[in-house]
């Protein structure tokens, strides 16, 4: 529960630390009356009738002073130069004798930060006076990348930079190297957060991103004897791009219990009491428009103990380890990006981080919209807030808590409001992925929400009952608590009763949610409810920062770099796909960007590969559903065909590099056995002189954005080969189109829209459809289900010990071979086989490939993350962009 300065709190009895010895001090060790002093919040920031009220009290002399000595930020690269040789002899405390790269990225990143900091200052003022309707996006994940490049290309002043840097001593390549990623993310779910970030700035939305700031991310992967090693992502050493605000805290409440009683009116009050208190920190981070000076604001929670990091007594007393033991539970909040449950602890962590990160942001939220002294029922004219995907689902039933219990507003007038402030995009069709929480676990850990849940399921089941009075079993199907042992909270069914929009992220999937999962509450709600907004990408980051080349040569045939900011002008292009020079300068950029993941590859694993082979990729999270474990096995098709070959006959065999990359949950043990076949495979492949450069198999660690930016631009053929049906959208698929490169994938997610646009003969389509998936996974199970021939072929040379010790892989062959081959691996390896044979002909006439290459990138301007964010604001937020002239 959030406490304020204008609202008395019934002081609360916190909750000992867990295992703490109970220390009895006798006799008094305070003055009477005297207890631990409580933080109080800092109200931060003006209203827009309070600004011109400061304004105008301001003496005409103190307001000279100040305009007179206004910062500004550096305009020329004399001027970029002074700053960073000012930050490294005063902030940093260096010289000219002991700069070093990691010293010039500090000072570089300073003086940029320096420069955002004024218009970000300025955006949230001119934000402010406008008073306008604001979106607030929820996000458990936000992978970022590196925030230097991203600065230098938004501000438009990589340039003046590049030639500072140079003439100070430094690649202005290397200076960036040296930034750690934010690990505030893992795989799509973050780098479509940030994208959205990316576009709102960049179209003049007034905008702010609300998630967590996790001090180790999800972990640092390491590859050790081809097995995946789990170690803490130190990335907060040094971190110039975020800001503490130690003046905004939240005090957050957990267990506890509930009383109520009713007033003087016969009106129920509830009031949560005891339990435990957290404070969660505010750090805000600034996201830059590109080409506007527009600059939105991500605030990351950190969480502290509310006691303070010490605590005095039990140190006196000699309890030393416990004197910092309520600092560290509460820190374990926010120290890792999904907390692993697989034990009963990791859960109650899990949805303690949840209600945590939510709790602060609405607080925040609900704070900002007060200062306008509005009715409450303008709330949703002046905030949208989007959940992005389940995890912020409480969202919901905390500002319900907020508006009854807090605010005294009836409930059903504060259930409207609720639910046309919300909106929910959904990323995934498979149930089990779908949230739930035990009830006993919410009623231990949040009882006030766990009765309002009840209170919102019972109010939304009459409805449902009203209008299918005969349909008993209907009412089991959308209740938000799943009768089963224990009972369960549906967060899915939760955010779709709270919310007014319910969007999925690309045709098919929106299509398939309002089918299968989410098909009763079609009915109930009506269709009008479900939209579809697909993915999309910047191609700010994706193509002008990941391929400075490639954007050169668009804008060179476009005729300016407006592509950037409209992605539809890279039609344009398709104009010069028969020119010869043009078609000349697209393969060598793609070459040289393979030439540098190539050099890459050497560094970080020792293998040689050749440059000139078709580098295939399949880079993104390890799941049975990506099918990963069906590439690998295709791989070892290919091995095992190569070796049955004469000399002769290999030399007609295309090389090929088959490149991975991801992350495997820490509890997911399948995932991890894939990235060690990966590995295994790649061990003996890779030192067969037989074969040599005809096969090479990489597993690059610790997949992140900045590894993607090297990755995606040396890509001939990437992999999005999920069970169809399975994958929402992905947008991995389109950030490889969008650099030149071909896709091998199923009818799903957006590889459909993207057919649509390239076109049939630009992609590589293989595998069983959608509609299909239901009727063959039961045949599996209640008819017969034999494994395809060839790959029989691929179980006997892992179970032989080709690949090292067969026990170790047993676990995927007996998936496929005997426990129904959920994903179809087996259904579609001969269609997948055959698809890549079509590839490496495809491949084999270079000329037809970079034809297909230049028409795929030239019809890829539906898949901007800017139409995504104007889809957004029309369709489900209802918001306008702020023009910048109303400064």
């Amino acid at each position: 529960m959030a406490s304020t300065n204008t609202q008395r709190v019934p002081l609360r009895e916190r909750r000992p630390s867990v295992g703490a010895p109970l220390v009895d001090i006798q006799g008094g060790v305070a003055p009477a009356g005297v207890s631990r002093p409580k933080h109080k919040r800092t109200l931060t920031g003006f209203g827009p009738g309070e600004i011109k009220n400061v304004e105008a009290s301001i003496p005409e002399p103190q307001r000279k002073a100040w305009l007179e000595h206004q910062t500004s930020g550096f305009k020329d690269k004399d001027g970029f130069e002074t700053e960073v040789v000012r930050h490294v002899e005063t902030t940093l405390a260096r010289s000219m004798y002991n700069c070093d790269e990691q010293a010039a990225y500090s000072a570089c990143s300073l003086a940029f930060r320096d420069r955002l900091i004024l218009e970000w200052n300025r955006t949230q003022q001119r934000q402010t006076f406008a008073d306008s309707k604001r979106v607030y996006y929820l996000s458990l994940e936000f992978l970022m990348g590196r925030a230097l490049d991203n600065a230098m290309l938004n501000i438009g002043q990589k340039d003046v930079a590049k030639a500072g840097l140079a003439e100070l001593g430094f690649r202005i390549e290397d200076v960036i190297e040296q930034e750690h990623d934010a690990a505030l993310g893992n795989g799509g779910l973050g780098r479509l957060a940030a994208c959205f970030l990316d576009s709102l700035a960049s179209l003049n939305y007034p905008a702010w991103g609300y998630g967590l700031r996790y001090r180790y991310g999800i972990f640092k992967q390491e590859i050790i004897d081809g097995y995946q090693v789990e170690v803490p992502d130190y990335w907060l050493d040094f971190n110039p791009w975020e800001f503490p605000r130690h003046d905004v805290t939240v005090d957050i409440q957990f267990y506890g219990h509930v009383t109520k009683r009713t007033d003087d009116n016969g009106k129920t009050i509830a009031t949560w009491d005891g339990g435990e208190i957290v404070k969660a920190v505010a750090y805000d981070v600034p996201i830059p428009g590109y080409a506007t000076p527009s600059t939105n604001n991500l605030r990351l929670w950190s969480s502290k103990a509310a006691s303070g990091e010490f605590d005095f007594q039990k140190f006196n007393s000699g309890d030393y380890e416990n004197s910092v033991a309520d600092q560290q539970r509460a820190e374990t909040i926010s120290a890792v990006l999904y907390p692993n449950d697989n034990l009963d602890r990791g859960k109650e962590l899990r949805l303690k981080q949840q209600y945590f990160w939510v709790a602060a942001s609405l607080y925040d939220i609900v704070r900002r919209f007060k200062k306008s002294k509005r009715a409450w029922k303008e709330f949703p004219e002046q905030v949208a807030i989007q959940l992005n995907d389940t995890h912020p689902t409480l969202a919901v039933v905390e500002l319900q808590r907020i508006l009854v219990d807090l605010e005294g507003l009836d409930w059903d007038e504060a259930w409207g409001i609720v639910t046309n402030t919300f909106g929910y995009t959904n990323h995934t069709v498979l149930p089990e992925a779908l949230e739930k929480w035990s009830v006993p676990l919410f009623q231990h850990l949040l009882p006030r929400h766990l009765q309002l849940i009840y209170d919102i399921n019972l109010f939304f089941l009459q409805t449902v009952e009203r209008k299918f009075p005969k349909d008993r079993d209907m009412l089991g199907r959308v209740s938000i608590i799943e009768e089963a042992q224990p009972k369960m909270v549906r967060m899915a069914h939760l955010a779709i009763v709270g919310s007014h929009k319910v969007n999925g992220v690309a045709e098919l999937h929106s299509d398939l949610i309002k089918t299968t999962i989410f098909k009763d509450f079609v009915e109930v709600f009506g269709p009008d409810k479900f939209t579809n907004v697909t993915n999309g990408i910047t191609p700010r980051r994706w193509l002008h920062q990941a391929n400075p080349r490639l954007s050169e040569l668009i804008s060179s045939k476009t005729g300016s770099q407006n592509f950037l900011k409209d992605l539809t002008e890279l039609a344009k292009i398709e104009h010069y796909k028969d020119d010869p020079d043009f078609r000349k300068e697209w393969a060598e950029i793609k070459y040289a960007n393979k030439v540098r993941l190539a050099k890459y590859i050497k560094k970080t694993t020792g293998v040689d590969v050749n440059p000139s082979a078709l580098f295939d990729v399949q880079v993104k999270r390890i799941h049975e559903y990506k099918r990963q474990q069906m590439n690998i096995f295709g791989v070892i098709h290919r091995y095992l065909t190569l070796k049955s070959l004469s000399p002769e006959e290999r030399k007609k065999f295309q090389p090929k590099v088959s490149i991975f990359g991801g992350k495997a949950a820490p509890g997911y043990w399948m995932a991890k056995q894939i990235i060690h076949l990966i590995n295994a495979v790649g061990a003996v492949v890779n030192n067969d002189k037989e074969i040599g450069d005809l096969l090479k198999v990489i597993f690059l660690e610790d997949y992140n954005v900045s590894k993607a930016e090297m990755i995606i631009p040396a890509s001939d053929l990437s992999e999005h080969i999920s069970t169809a049906g399975t994958e929402a959208s992905g947008t991995s698929n389109m950030k490889f189109v969008l650099n030149g490169g071909l896709i091998i994938g199923t009818c799903d997610g957006a590889n459909i829209e993207i057919t649509r646009e390239i076109g049939e003969q630009n992609i590589f389509l293989f595998g069983n459809l959608a509609e299909d998936v239901e009727d063959i996974r039961h045949n599996h199970t209640y008819g017969s289900h034999t494994v395809d021939p060839d790959l029989v072929k691929v179980f006997e040379a892992i179970e032989k010990g080709t690949f090292g010790e067969p026990n170790d892989f047993m676990g995927m062959i007996s998936a496929v071979r005997d426990h129904g081959d959920f994903y179809l691996v087996s259904d579609d390896f001969h269609s997948y086989i055959e698809t890549q044979e079509l590839v490496d002909k495809a491949y084999r006439d270079q000329e037809g490939w970079i034809t297909k290459s230049i028409e795929s990138v030239a019809r890829m301007g539906f898949f901007s993350s800017d139409r995504c964010i104007n889809e957004y604001a029309e369709g489900i937020w209802n918001i306008e962009p702020l023009p910048i002239k109303d400064q």
